[in-house]
């Protein structure tokens, strides 16, 4: 059993560790991150999993976007230790922070990822949104209102 919570300022050191054992070197080169730079991630959303013995097991952060004039969330990164995948704690940890991004009156997200994992949480590619060079267009993936949303994203500017 896992307990999902909101990420506390003290766990931040922990969680990047999650997400460097889960992904490739140089993660932060990645387009995705310079939306990301400068910007503080959505703290009522990032999320973390720990087990009865408090050990992080995954974590999920949002990011605001503007995509046109349209705000938007950005998930990204979300990550599930390697001795626990396969246990839908990705799925549990996507469910939650997205009923809690509606919850919250954000109409929209979007992130890069592959289309048959996302796909089954509601995920669909995006035709008129156009994330930064290199991102695969066919991996732009929304779920939400998208209704007459189009155009670059770009970095959040209040």
């Amino acid at each position: 059993m896992y307990r999902v919570g909101q990420e506390k300022p003290e766990d931040y050191w922990e969680v990047e560790a999650l997400y460097d054992l889960c992904f490739a070197p140089g993660r932060e080169a990645l387009s995705s991150y310079r939306l990301r730079d400068g910007v503080p991630p959505v703290a009522e959303l990032c999320m973390q999993a720990r087990d009865p013995d408090n050990i992080l097991a995954g974590a999920i952060r949002y990011w605001p976007v503007r995509v046109g004039r349209d705000r938007a969330l950005l998930l990204g990164p979300i990550a599930v230790h390697p001795t626990r995948q396969g246990e839908g704690l990705g799925g549990l940890l996507m469910q939650e922070s997205l009923a809690r991004a509606w919850d919250l009156g954000w109409p929209r997200v979007l992130l890069v990822g592959d289309a048959p994992y996302y796909g089954r949480f509601g995920f669909a590619r995006l035709d008129g949104v156009v994330m930064p060079p290199p991102t695969n267009p066919d991996r732009v993936l929304g779920i939400g209102d998208w209704r007459g949303v189009e155009g670059p994203v770009t970095g959040w500017v209040d």
